[in-house]
């Protein structure tokens, strides 16, 4: 079995130290002085204090991570926010946060929180980010987000204000997945295909995914997105979106998108097929990815077991000894390592670049996938 542990935790502390540096200039020789400048070693080394979060919204989705705050010893759940006081309330007070809100804009303007966490349908989530940028917090956003457009504004706002970004994809955090993104060229050569599922069941037509006022693209954003997400993290990233093919399914009732599959080409010559519902009959999650020389299997692709460890299994070409199971340990949940990788890139902003880009590329994929799903709607009709 091979391991790996994950970066960001180690490294935390030596970016955060760099990144004051920077900031102020400092070159290399003056990083070799630090020793004779009266900076203790005990203080070079001072943990900086843990980003502190103010939560708007408090469904499963935001107690999900709220638990996940627990296990980041940089992120500190400071505050949340609902539509009604007694949410929010109940909501700190389950998670120990000092302060609750029934009103986002307050919260956003409250100094004791350095950052916001936006858990609310896609059709708020630009009003709330950009409003949280101006304010000066850095914005961890749920998934999906409105559009590309809408993305840009936001990474936008959020330059001109000097914070940082983040969409709330936790398997991009996971080890396994930053050993993937080394290793992939040499384990299966030339990429060719990346396939993968992700299906569920929602038995509640009130569940606001259900909704196609809240929640425009259904299934396809709230699950299709980590379809897209693979894609930005397995494939080459030079390569260029060629032709799209999808479809949707909707609810009778609802009529909101309960299920698609598509297929996608690259510039590469590589390709890719996803399978997204929300009306499975039994729950899936998986990806392979198939080059000239080997593949990959990745069962739950977006997740981790229960010790927090993932697997992969590879084959090659010229393995006569048949397939090999990799397991990668991590040392905590992928959705803390998030907080941690967030935490990094606020205390260096050099990092930023790398996850808002992720966030337009999974974006871009997930609107040509719509535009050609409702495309071929319309020529049903």
């Amino acid at each position: 079995m091979k391991s790996t542990t994950h970066p960001s935790t180690q490294s935390l502390l030596k970016i955060s130290r760099r990144s004051v540096l920077n900031t102020f200039g400092l070159g290399s020789a003056a990083i070799l002085l630090l020793g004779t400048s009266g900076i203790s070693a005990q203080e070079e080394e001072k943990e900086p204090q843990p980003i502190r979060w103010g939560f708007v919204g408090t469904g499963s989705i935001a107690n999900q991570m709220a638990r996940a705050t627990k296990d980041s010893p940089n992120a500190v759940l400071t505050a949340s926010s609902s539509r009604t006081l007694e949410k929010a309330e109940a909501f700190a007070a389950k998670y120990e946060a000092s302060k609750a809100f029934d009103s986002w804009a307050e919260m956003c303007q409250w100094d004791g929180i350095d950052a916001i966490y936006v858990a609310t349908p896609t059709s708020v989530k630009e009003e709330i980010s950009i409003a949280a940028a101006k304010a000066g917090k850095h914005v961890l956003c749920e998934k999906p987000l409105p559009s590309l457009p809408a993305t840009q504004r936001i990474i936008a706002a959020c330059r001109e204000n000097n914070v940082a970004f983040m969409d709330g994809t936790h398997f991009s955090h996971h080890p396994r997945t930053l050993q993937l993104q080394k290793e992939i060229d040499t384990l299966v050569g030339k990429r060719r295909t990346l396939d993968s599922i992700f299906q569920f069941r929602i038995g509640d037509k009130t569940n606001i995914r259900m909704s196609t006022e809240l929640e425009p693209m259904g299934a396809l954003g709230d699950a299709g997105w980590y379809n897209m997400r693979a894609i930005v993290d397995y494939l080459d990233p030079t390569a260029e979106l060629q032709s799209v093919s999808a479809i949707i399914r909707r609810e009778p009732e609802t009529q909101a998108v309960i299920g698609s599959t598509g297929l996608l080409v690259f510039s590469d010559g590589s390709s890719s097929t996803f399978s997204c519902s929300f009306d499975a009959g039994e729950s899936r999650n998986e990806a392979r990815i198939v080059g000239n020389q080997g593949s990959l299997d990745i069962p739950n692709f977006l997740g981790h077991d229960r010790d927090n460890s993932a697997s992969y299994t590879h084959s090659a070409r010229t393995n006569k000894s048949g397939k090999e199971t990799v397991k990668v340990e991590a040392d905590r949940p992928d959705a803390a390592l998030m907080f941690e990788d967030f935490a990094a890139q606020v205390h260096d902003p050099s990092l930023r670049k790398n996850w808002e880009t992720k966030s337009e590329r999974t974006q871009a994929l997930l609107d040509a996938v719509w535009a050609s799903a409702l495309a071929n709607e319309d020529s049903q009709e």
